[in-house]
């Protein structure tokens, strides 16, 4: 009886060890990211985890900005992380910096830029270039994001409407926030954001995308950030969610898969 129940013991311990073995070996990958692929992403890494049994950490912040939880601002303060996922020219500017592997870099989706309103308000007309021109010039208040699509909104669409002037007292950035749940709110009559950022978000109705001959689309990259602890399972996420298998969950987000 002692001879059995020293080996029953020997066997519950060897089990303990590799089992411990299998969780002190799957990795942790931090990821930080931008709103824009956000919805792709949190599909994707319980995809991931579920098929390889390492642990994705997800950190969110803008691509650009002042804010404090700004990618950049937080990379520059020296936060760990491991990949980043968001705008492409932004991402651009960390190669530069070094703070991103330059070989690393994978162009993943384009989103273009859509219009929301309060649920339920009437759905301003949007279908050609003047009508659009005209729906802004009638909204009381406008609200745009702090990212790619915020950017192109105030500094390049409003100026080649030649409306920059009268946008000026009703129209606003949102710092740090979806667009979307300011209108939502019903602090703002128009929201404008990625697409793929607009649809996660209840108490909204997406009037649509910017009439084409006004659109602009942002391309969403990643790249394995140059002080990251766990390199190779860093680049597996990349690869994973790069992969044209990964197509299907990053279209219907909004988005267009770049993948080839």
């Amino acid at each position: 009886m002692e001879a059995r129940s020293f080996a029953f013991t020997v066997v519950l311990v060897c089990m303990g060890i590799l089992l411990f073995a299998g969780v002190a070996g799957a990795a942790e990958i931090k990821v930080m990211i931008s709103g824009g692929f956000s919805a792709a992403h949190e599909e994707l890494a319980r995809e991931f985890e579920r098929k390889t049994g390492n642990k994705i950490v997800t950190i969110y912040g803008a691509s650009m900005g002042s804010t404090p939880d700004a990618i950049p601002n937080r990379i520059q303060r020296g936060e760990p992380v491991d990949v980043v996922i968001m705008v492409g020219y932004a991402l651009g500017d960390l190669i530069k910096q070094g703070k991103v592997v330059a070989d690393s870099r994978v162009d993943l989706a384009q989103s273009g830029v859509g219009m929301a309103v309060r649920a339920g308000a009437p759905k301003p007309d949007i279908s050609s270039v003047e009508a659009f021109k005209q729906t802004l010039l009638k909204a009381k208040s406008i609200a745009y994001s702090d990212s790619a699509s915020g950017v192109y909104v105030s500094t390049k669409l409003f100026p080649r409407l030649g409306i920059a002037d009268q946008m000026k007292g009703k129209s606003r950035m949102i710092p740090a926030e979806p667009v979307g749940r300011v209108v939502a709110r019903g602090e703002a009559e128009i929201g404008f954001q990625q697409m793929s950022e607009l649809r996660p978000i209840s108490g909204i109705d997406i009037v649509g995308p910017l009439p084409p001959e006004l659109q602009n689309m942002t391309v969403f990259s990643t790249g394995l950030v140059s002080s990251s602890k766990e390199p190779q399972a860093a680049k597996a996420y990349i690869k994973f969610i790069s992969s044209p298998a990964a197509a299907p969950v990053i279209n219907k987000t909004g988005m267009e898969a770049m993948a080839k």
